[in-house]
């Protein structure tokens, strides 16, 4: 219910296909080698009603996997060792999607740089997914075309008259 306080996550809009997406990717890794760290058993509360994913967190994943690769747009993260800021650029560059990014550190000022070099619409610290409609939601490449949120997000719905 998005209405009460307590609400932490609500069925995804795209429903049973976006579940179905989900899993696929969920079992793809684990087929891989991946581990579940984080799963459905850790939210019991959450609705078994169609519709519903539980936040899912995967380590041990690889480059070769879906979940690592191609836009989820659900509760899913698969976690990836690398060696390097630059093996770790290298990896997240090699997608055609753009939409957003995150880079978490503890030094804030080397997490900009990265992000800098990154060709996404939005780029995060310490986070991710977080909107403001202030300022403009955007992907690159394959992931959406023109903005929503921001200026320039209002600009695509007003037609201009002199």
């Amino acid at each position: 219910n998005p209405g009460c306080e307590e609400t932490f996550l609500g069925p995804l809009a795209r429903g049973e296909e976006a579940v179905a997406h989900l899993q696929g990717q969920l079992q793809g890794a684990v087929e891989q080698g991946a581990e579940v760290v984080v799963s459905r058993e850790d939210f019991p509360e959450l609705p078994a009603e169609p519709g519903f994913f539980a936040p899912t967190v995967l380590a041990s994943c690889s480059h070769s996997m879906d979940v690592m690769v191609t836009e989820s747009f659900g509760p899913i993260l698969g976690v990836q060792a690398v060696s390097s800021d630059a093996e770790a650029l290298a990896l997240m560059a090699d997608t055609e999607y753009g939409l957003t990014a995150g880079v978490y550190t503890a030094d804030e000022e080397m997490g900009l740089q990265l992000l800098r070099e990154l060709d996404v619409g939005t780029g995060y610290i310490n986070c991710c997914d977080r909107t403001s409609p202030r300022t403009p939601w955007a992907g690159r490449r394959h992931s959406g075309l023109g903005s929503t949120l921001g200026l320039d997000g209002l600009r695509a719905f007003v037609r201009p008259k002199s």
